[in-house]
């Protein structure tokens, strides 16, 4: 009789992560600076190593909630960037000559970690405290990046620096919008993440992916 669970992450797929990682935070921490990992997707790539490692459901379930929706978006637009057309504009920096390539190849991992993340989320299962939790946490990015890192528009010593995290002022870094009060836009953009991508992204999630109970006795 069984007793025990089989591992449900590989561990050369933990040592090539963690491996990544290694490389990836002190160069984008010395490229891009500190604030850069205010960025919803940087975070995404913290939780998901602290996931691999501890096999927790809740900590891969928080950005795949979060982010799959937006790095599929991603995806398509880097595609179509490829072929010479500006879609959104938020790869764009993805061709930018000025930036080296090995950092632009760092950046490729939003093609990758949206797959990673969905094949983590149906080895351990979906754990639906994901939803409250992610939006809590998005929330709190979006406010410290509102009152406390650089405006769209701001001009820095260092151009690499990120402004407008998380698009808290505008979709433009350049310059933020004039729509909308910028309280009132930082509202509306939460309100659009919250509804519009985390909770679309939860129920479909809910729906296909085996709860963490179910994934852990598939293993046993």
């Amino acid at each position: 009789m069984k007793t025990s669970t089989s591992p449900a992450i590989p561990l050369w797929l933990k040592l090539a992560y963690t491996a990544f990682m290694a490389v990836l935070i002190p160069v984008y921490w010395y490229h891009y600076g500190p604030t850069n990992f205010f960025y919803f997707c940087d975070i995404a790539l913290l939780l998901t190593l602290a996931g691999v490692w501890m096999e927790s459901p809740l900590l891969i379930s928080l950005p795949a909630v979060g982010i799959l929706m937006p790095q599929a978006l991603w995806c398509v637009d880097y595609v179509v960037q490829l072929f010479g057309i500006t879609m959104t504009g938020m790869t764009a920096y993805m061709f930018d000559g000025t930036k080296p390539l090995f950092l632009r190849g760092l950046s490729l991992f939003h093609g990758w970690l949206p797959f990673l993340l969905a094949f983590l989320v149906f080895r351990l299962g979906y754990d639906k405290r994901a939803l409250k939790g992610w939006t809590v946490l998005a929330s709190g990015l979006c406010i410290v990046a509102y009152f406390w890192l650089p405006k769209a528009g701001t001009i820095l010593s260092d151009p690499n620096l990120p402004r407008n995290v998380n698009y808290v002022f505008g979709m433009d870094d350049a310059q933020p919008q004039t729509w909308l009060s910028p309280e009132l836009y930082l509202v509306t953009w939460l309100a659009l993440l919250i509804f519009v991508v985390f909770v679309p992204t939860h129920f479909v999630l809910k729906k296909i992916c085996p709860t963490p109970e179910q994934a852990a006795a598939k293993r046993a």
